[in-house]
């Protein structure tokens, strides 16, 4: 009798204390944040710079050198360069008139032709994408470079003046008779006198023979 009063008091102790941890563990566990594993946005990627193309003169005369420098292409690339040429007002012939010594002036006609430069040829940049090039402009006017990256697809353009050739002024016909006729002159002159000299000293042996 007292053995089974004991039994049932440990069973109805361990049933008060069983009762609380089941009620705690049905409770709803609450839900990991997932802000805190969340990484931060990042910012867009840095836009690369711009294209460039620029001659180191804007202005030449014809038969002179500049020197094409391009920026801001890919590196290690291809680029494709194009040139335009708009026409500027010169005198007839693409030379500067001569000066006669009346001064009426006449068309000078070009001696030679100098070899075409290309209107179309290509330049490789560097690691960094830079590159350099020579040219040689064999016309005269306003002439427009493009210069288009092959794989980045990169546009820059830039303008270049090329005048005709300061060119000395030529010694024509009428420059000639001037000082032809001078010198003429002169020979005439001295050929006079010398006539007089001989004719004075012929005189001067003819007196002297008389006496």
């Amino acid at each position: 009798m007292r053995l089974s009063r004991i039994i049932m008091a440990l069973t109805v102790g361990l049933a008060v204390v069983a009762v609380p941890t089941a009620a705690g563990a049905a409770q709803p566990q609450p839900t990991p944040s997932t802000t805190a594993t969340t990484d931060p946005p990042q910012p867009p990627p840095y836009p690369p710079a711009a294209a460039l193309l620029t001659v180191n003169r804007p202005t030449i005369f014809l038969g002179e050198t500049v020197v094409l420098t391009g920026t801001g292409f890919g590196p290690n690339e291809t680029v494709d360069i194009a040139v335009t040429v708009t026409p500027i007002a010169a005198p007839a012939g693409g030379q500067a008139p001569a000066r006669r010594s009346d001064g009426s002036t006449v068309a000078m006609v070009p001696v030679a032709q100098q070899a075409s430069a290309p209107l179309n040829f290509t330049a490789n940049t560097n690691a960094q994408g830079r590159f350099t090039k020579s040219y040689k402009p064999s016309v005269t006017g306003l002439l427009t470079f493009t210069a288009t990256g092959r794989e980045s697809g990169r546009t820059a353009t830039t303008e270049l003046r090329v005048l005709h050739k300061k060119q000395p002024l030529p010694v024509t016909g009428d420059s000639l008779g001037t000082p032809m006729k001078l010198g003429g002159g002169l020979v005439g002159a001295g050929a006079i006198m010398l006539l007089l000299t001989l004719a004075w000293r012929r005189r001067q042996r003819l007196g002297g023979a008389a006496h």
